[in-house]
């Protein structure tokens, strides 16, 4: 009698989780060994349906926690809640989550209580700054002390990971964003924004979200973006923004009103990729943007004080400016005036993978349940403290 399937659940929350698991997703689909389910919290919404019909995926189960004015408590409580409910009714051996949202914290927590094997995406990122970013830092941390199965992107993960002293197995495997952004980007997207001539304009692609910018921190970017535009009129600003009204109606009352500056809604990921590609740099307090962007040849300034991504700032691709506005114009002008300084950045060599990380993921979810032996389970990619 042939051996059933394994039940794995997937479990996800946002847009970023949506992107960077859906190569993982769709590897695990691909494998008779397991039986695959894909949870949704509704964390974000429009934003998750988006990537899901980009690349084809479907939801087995919505909780739909999402509520006007929710707290970090709110959404907590009522993924833990719900997904308590669900894993009793699905009995999944493995749970799978993603990064450091608090949907992945929950599920997480959800998964240990009932004493289910936990695989964490994306693990061992660090800023050593429990409160930077808040509560992602904390998150995460907490994740890793709950994982079985430990998927680190980079080298300097792992060593985060063994420094934290984890129990769970620690595996190298690249971060599955390269795989999402190269699955996309050779589908060549466009990015059409209304009133926008790529041609006549270096576009500056921004985005700001950070809950440690809100306040005066984004007030010293949107004046640090504004003084960018007037030395250099050959630039226009693109800046999709945030749903949540503590970013956005800031932005708009700072920015709204100057010819150069496009304000729109949030993109979906094939206009993201589009965008980026065509975007002459990037000025982010994304996570997932100072690894994608490089992927692209696109240099990258984080508008923030920490990065749990030190290896984009080693490697050269992205540099740290915080939110002071003399520094976003000194840098971004050095950027946008010095060719080789430019030319430097954009052809740095990208830290964080190869566009096989899912593959490496489900292959060694396999051999952790005895499955078989593929060659990603013999020599340098067996089970323990291995790298790729």
């Amino acid at each position: 009698m042939p051996t059933p399937p394994l039940r794995v659940c997937i479990t996800l929350g946002t847009r970023p989780e949506a992107i960077k698991l859906a190569p993982v997703i769709r590897q695990f689909q691909g494998s008779q060994a397991f039986e695959t389910h894909v949870v949704l919290t509704g964390q974000h919404r429009e934003m998750v349906a988006q990537v899901m019909e980009l690349f084809d995926l479907q939801a087995t189960r919505d909780l739909a926690i999402m509520q006007h004015g929710q707290t970090l408590t709110d959404i907590t409580c009522r993924s833990l809640g719900g997904l308590e409910e669900l894993f009793g009714q699905l009995q999944p051996q493995l749970v799978i989550v993603q990064g450091d949202t608090t949907t992945a914290f929950a599920a997480a927590l959800a998964a240990f209580y009932q004493k289910i094997p936990i695989g964490h995406v994306e693990a061992g990122l660090r800023t050593d700054n429990l409160f930077d970013p808040y509560p992602e830092e904390a998150n995460r941390r907490l994740i890793s002390q709950l994982a079985q199965l430990h998927f680190a992107p980079t080298a300097r993960a792992v060593e985060n990971l063994k420094g934290s002293g984890v129990v769970g197995e620690i595996h190298q495997t690249g971060n599955t964003v390269i795989d999402a952004l190269m699955q996309v980007a050779n589908r060549n997207p466009e990015c059409d924004v209304a009133g926008l001539d790529w041609e006549k304009y270096r576009v500056l692609l921004a985005t700001v979200h950070r809950r440690e910018n809100w306040g005066e921190p984004l007030e010293g970017i949107a004046r640090g973006f504004l003084q960018v535009l007037d030395k250099c009129p050959d630039t226009a600003l693109l800046l999709p923004l945030h749903r949540n009204p503590t970013v956005r109606e800031p932005l708009q009352k700072w920015l709204g009103e100057h010819p150069r500056v496009f304000l729109t809604e949030p993109l979906d990921y094939a206009k993201l990729v589009g965008a980026i590609g065509r975007a002459y740099l990037l000025l982010t307090d994304s996570g997932g943007l100072q690894e994608e962007a490089p992927a692209l040849g696109k240099p990258v300034l984080v508008l923030r004080e920490t990065t749990e991504r030190p290896e984009a700032i080693e490697a050269g691709t992205a540099k740290l400016v915080g939110t002071n506005p003399d520094r976003i114009v000194t840098e971004a002008s050095t950027l946008l005036n010095d060719e080789k300084t430019y030319q430097t950045m954009a052809t740095a060599i990208n830290p964080f993978g190869d566009g096989l990380a899912a593959e490496r993921i489900v292959r060694i979810a396999e051999n952790e349940f005895g499955i078989r032996n593929s060659e990603f389970g013999k020599g340098e990619w067996g089970i323990g403290n291995r790298h790729w």
